[in-house]
């Protein structure tokens, strides 16, 4: 039985095509979509080619955000600035210097020395000045301290012994051994001298200059006043840049000071404002015998009044005595309490206490509890009236501050605005 059959051109086409890409890329036969075809060709008999390796996997990474800093603050970028300003002349300074570690002193406590270390000593002591004046640095600072173990209240030895030092680059054992001599002669010359060439050394230009303009005015000396020379340009760079770091300080400060005034002024005309936009209401039916008051206005329009009330100190304290004015006795050495108790009294007229007719009987001021901030004002009030108003306890309307009313049968429980502080 013989069976033929056409393709269409196209599907001849695609097969081509597909075969061409087989032999270009054999790996594609092990495509998982053309396993029934590789299954096909393996029933046939024919070879196919090695299944390729799997691909390591690279592990994906997000790239990194970009960082930037944060930009600096105007002050930190001005101080920066000048600070970049000062070019200061380096030569010379030890960029390695001694440790700053303590030496032989001697007992500070000794006061006198017997007749055999008043001998030993001037033997140390010329011993001492030989070696120095041979240059034999080591040796003389050997000798130099056995002389300041036997008398350490001699200025003299200190100072010479820092003069080595400064020969053998210790400028900060030097610096140690002419402060110890100017505590025990504030008029020796040389410890100034090399006290300041040791701050030289240091790259402590103002200090050295100081110092050795002082060696200079105590006793002249020519080397001394070279290296007075030598850093003065320094010294009147720093100067400079402290005068200038000075006025933008003060500078800063004052326009702060100017911003606080202008936010404290905007803060009291906000008040104002609101106040007589505002006006509040209340029941003055209870308050009789207040002339002296003069209204609430005044007390809490006060700038000075809000800023003590606004100190947590000042603010528990009212609140103690407002509960209990005869707690007023634990703050009399308190001058920020104090100093607001005689303030609320001359505000309520009431003399410092001295028998003016001001608040008398106010009790417990109802309605007044939610003043926000000020703890206890009603409690408050009635207490300035008793220590203010009328000398004990007021007689007009009502009880004294430090005696509670007595209950009446007809009086209302407390609604939640009033004050139960």
């Amino acid at each position: 039985m013989s069976f033929s059959a056409s393709l269409p051109k196209a599907a001849l086409d695609q097969l081509k095509g597909f075969i061409t890409l087989c032999k270009a890329k054999p790996e594609v036969l092990h495509n998982s979509e053309l396993a029934f075809f590789t299954d096909y060709l393996l029933a046939m008999g024919a070879s196919l080619p090695p299944k390729p390796e799997p691909e390591p996997k690279q592990q994906h990474r997000e790239p990194l955000p970009k960082t930037t800093p944060p930009p600096a603050k105007e002050e930190d970028m001005e101080v920066e600035s000048e600070e970049s300003d000062v070019e200061l002349d380096l030569e010379g300074v030890v960029k390695n210097p001694d440790p700053e570690e303590a030496h032989e002193m001697g007992d500070p406590e000794k006061k006198e020395m017997t007749d055999e270390e008043m001998e030993k000593f001037d033997e140390k002591r010329g011993e001492a000045m030989s070696a120095f004046s041979e240059g034999e640095w080591e040796a003389a600072i050997a000798l130099f301290t056995e002389a300041i173990k036997l008398n350490p209240n001699s200025a003299a030895m200190f100072a010479k012994r820092g003069a080595c030092f400064i020969k053998v680059q210790k400028p900060n054992a030097c610096a140690r051994d002419c402060t110890r001599a100017i505590e025990l002669n504030p008029d020796n010359a040389g410890a100034y001298k090399f006290r300041g060439r040791a701050h030289r050394l240091l790259g402590n230009f103002t200090q050295a200059a100081t110092d050795l303009a002082t060696a200079c005015k105590i006793d002249f000396d020519e080397q001394a006043d070279e290296w007075l020379k030598e850093v003065q340009p320094n010294a009147k760079k720093l100067a400079e840049h402290q005068r200038k770091k000075d006025r933008k300080d003060a500078e800063k400060t004052l326009i702060e000071k100017k911003e606080r005034i202008k936010k404290a002024k905007e803060a009291r005309e906000a008040a104002a404002k609101e106040a007589a936009e505002n006006p509040q209401q209340e029941d003055m039916g209870d308050m009789g015998g207040m002339g002296g008051m003069g209204g609430l206005g005044g007390l809490f329009n006060d700038p000075e009044m809000m800023a003590a009330f606004a100190d947590p100190e000042v603010a528990a304290a009212f609140k103690d005595i407002s509960a209990n004015p005869a707690n007023i006795m634990k703050y009399q050495n308190n001058p920020k309490v104090m100093a607001l108790v005689n303030k609320m009294a001359s505000k309520f007229g009431g003399g410092g206490g001295a028998g003016g007719g001001g608040m008398p009987g106010m009790g417990g001021m109802p309605g007044m509890g939610g003043m926000g901030g000020m703890p206890g004002m009603a409690g408050m009030a009635g207490m300035m009236g008793g220590l203010f108003g009328g000398g004990g306890g007021g007689s007009s309307g009502g009880a004294s501050a430090s005696s509670p009313p007595p209950p009446s049968s007809t009086s209302k429980p407390p609604t939640s605005t009033d004050d139960l502080d």
